[in-house]
């Protein structure tokens, strides 16, 4: 890109092209550079980007947010005048130019032509002042477009001597602590290593070109980071492994901020830049902070993948991709907001729950379309989701807990259905090259795995009535309707509430409960100063079996306790109801909500588990503790 731009200019300045409307600065061409470098960064992800009208292009960018209103309507405006210029020329001249005319007298005409040729004697000067206008205001934009990485790739003569090997070992050890390296020796090893490696020497010189250029802009701002050594490797493991594809080298190299803001986000979350690594496409997620950093619009975002798809009909593996950079996408913009400190952990929560359930409601739709032996245009289907998912309370890396539903007394239903099950799970589950879209978990079902793969809505009723296990109660008080028929939905929650309100005898309730958590505690062996975020004593399990014990025991007395409100809202509410006391519901929504964020900060961190020291976390536990005591206590 910005290779054409130097041409471009090198052309207008060798050539003296500026009486060109076409090829000359501020020219139609510039504008049609405009729109193509948006489609090159953008069309492979969003196919409706590939289309070739330009000022059908612009007014896309305007409404995907690519570029500002104003913008878009001052080059449409520049763009059809130029263009009705251009015609007039051509016709004028009677061949094809787009050369402004020399003599007074096609002056006088091309004026008259473009409506300025009231005063004739100003009407040339009054065309040629607008045609100027236009010109300025499209160079302007084309300039911003095509900005130059910034003027500090001219000024880091140290980085780039560090990079180069232009300085002997110890000048460039010292160089790299003197910008701030504490580890500079291995630093510099492993930038040598790079450079010396076989994946950049066999890289092609406009690539290698490229490299060169980023890397001094890397060192220089992975140095202004707390941890510089650990910054600059992220950066440089993700630079090597995008090396050989050109154009994300390219769009790194033109845009600093999307540089700068690259190297800040590898330094905060390693597990944001091994997603990176994963998944390159999203590097194009960069170019504008405002999408990145904006509150999702999950209708506008559901239309936008509904078009997609669309847009590949007929073509599966390509729309089980675009899924998966769709949900990717996403998932990158609600993790650099996050790390921005932008979202609570409810938040973030809700943002990734809503998503899921974005795309399996636009799977259904999907999906169904190829379903073999199909007898509805649209199914009597519906997924129910338990666990996280239920409980609006997904991470980074949560898997889908999901069961199928069906109310259809026709012969065939069970077949077909079962059949649309298995379909939906290989589309979450197969491994494409866009990468994974969910792991899904159906083992709630009805029988477990050894059950059928969807159920019908009476099939699971009378099975929750009659033949469910206690923890399979425990776990409908966080189910919920996700997708598909409304009226199945509306079913499963009349099944919940009848399941939840059930009358039980307390304390066979409570010795279940603390049973079964005994029987999951007993198979964790973790030290004794360490602390299980989720599963050790006074942990997240602890308040989850702890509101679904007190939900159970309560809600036939107390309905408002059958709404999914989530197990904050549910403590609060079983305080205000005097079930538990005020003050250790307090201090463990504390606990609760402090743990969820950890979860979350430790995803980022790339940690391999759940674990910090119990000191840190102390009094969280104490407090889950007890009010575990407080139930349960004899």
């Amino acid at each position: 890109m910005r290779d054409l731009k130097i041409q471009i200019q090198r052309d207008v300045n060798s050539k003296g092209m500026h009486d060109n409307i076409k090829l000359g600065r501020g020219g139609i061409r510039e504008i049609e550079f405009i729109a193509q470098v948006f489609q090159l960064i953008r069309g492979g992800q969003d196919v409706s980007l590939q289309i070739k009208p330009t000022l059908a292009v612009l007014d896309l960018l305007k409404t995907k947010g690519l570029l500002p209103e104003k913008t878009v309507s001052e080059l449409t405006e520049a763009y059809i005048f130029l263009r009705n210029l251009e015609h007039r020329l051509m016709y004028l001249e009677d061949a094809q130019t787009q050369e402004l005319p020399k003599s007074d007298e096609a002056k006088a005409r091309i004026a008259k032509a473009m409506n300025f040729g009231q005063v004739e004697a100003y009407g040339w000067q009054e065309f040629l002042a607008q045609l100027n206008h236009y010109r300025q205001q499209v160079q302007q934009h084309f300039d911003a477009t095509f900005s130059d990485a910034n003027t500090s790739h001219e000024a880091l003569d140290l980085e780039k001597s560090i990079w180069n090997g232009a300085l002997v070992e110890q000048e460039a050890t010292l160089a790299l602590q003197t910008l701030g390296f504490a580890e500079a020796p291995e630093t510099l090893r492993r930038l040598n290593s790079l450079h010396q490696g076989s994946r950049y020497l066999q890289l092609p010189e406009v690539s290698r070109l490229r490299f060169d250029a980023l890397m001094p802009l890397a060192i220089s701002q992975a140095a202004t980071m707390p941890n510089a050594d650990i910054s600059l490797m992220r950066v440089t493991d993700l630079l090597e492994s995008i090396c050989r594809r050109a154009s994300y080298l390219a769009l790194l190299a033109e845009h600093a901020q999307a540089m700068n803001l690259l190297v800040k986000l590898c330094s905060s979350s390693p597990w944001l830049s091994n997603y990176l690594v994963q998944h390159p496409i999203l590097l194009d997620e960069l170019l504008d902070a405002r999408t990145l950093y904006s509150e999702p619009d999950f209708v506008l975002l559901g239309a936008e993948l509904v078009q997609r798809l669309n847009e590949a009909d007929g073509d599966i593996e390509r729309q089980m991709d675009l899924m998966r950079h769709f949900k990717h996408a996403n998932i990158f913009r609600f993790a650099a907001q996050d790390i921005n400190g932008e979202l609570s952990p409810e938040k973030l929560s809700d943002y990734l729950s809503a998503l899921a359930d974005l795309i399996l409601s636009v799977s259904l739709v999907f999906v169904w379309k190829n379903v073999r032996g199909k007898h509805l245009d649209v199914p009597k289907f519906a997924v129910i989701g338990y666990g996280k998912l239920g409980g609006k309370e997904l991470g980074y890396a949560s898997d889908l807990d999901i069961i199928f539903l069906y109310d259809d007394d026709a012969p065939e239903a069970g077949e077909v259905y079962a059949r649309f099950a298995q379909r939906i799970n290989n589309w979450f589950n197969s491994l494409t090259s866009a990468g994974l879209l969910y792991e899904t978990d159906l083992q709630l079902r009805p029988d477990g795995n050894s059950g059928l793969l969807v159920s019908s809505v009476t099939a699971f009723r009378d099975y929750q009535l009659n033949k469910a296990w206690v923890w399979e109660h425990q776990a409908i008080t966080r189910a919920r309707f996700v997708a598909g028929d409304t009226s199945i939905g509306a079913a499963f929650d009349k099944i919940r509430i009848e399941v939840i309100t059930q009358a039980r005898e307390k304390a066979k309730l409570k010795l279940e409960v603390q049973s079964m958590r005994e029987r999951m505690r007993a198979t964790l062996h973790i030290a004794a100063d360490i602390f299980d975020i989720k599963h050790s004593i006074g942990g997240i399990i602890d308040v989850e079996f702890l509101v679904q014990y007190l939900v159970l025991a309560y809600a036939k007395q107390y309905p408002q306790l059958t709404h999914n409100i989530g197990n904050i809202g549910l403590l609060k509410l079983l305080a205000s109801l005097q079930i538990i006391d005020q003050q250790l519901a307090e201090n463990v929504v504390l606990a609760y909500r402090d743990y969820r964020h950890t979860q979350h900060v430790l995803k980022l961190q790339g940690a391999a588990h759940l674990r910090v020291p119990l000191d840190t976390v102390k009094t969280h536990m104490l407090a889950v503790k007890a009010l575990w005591q407080q139930v349960f206590a004899d």
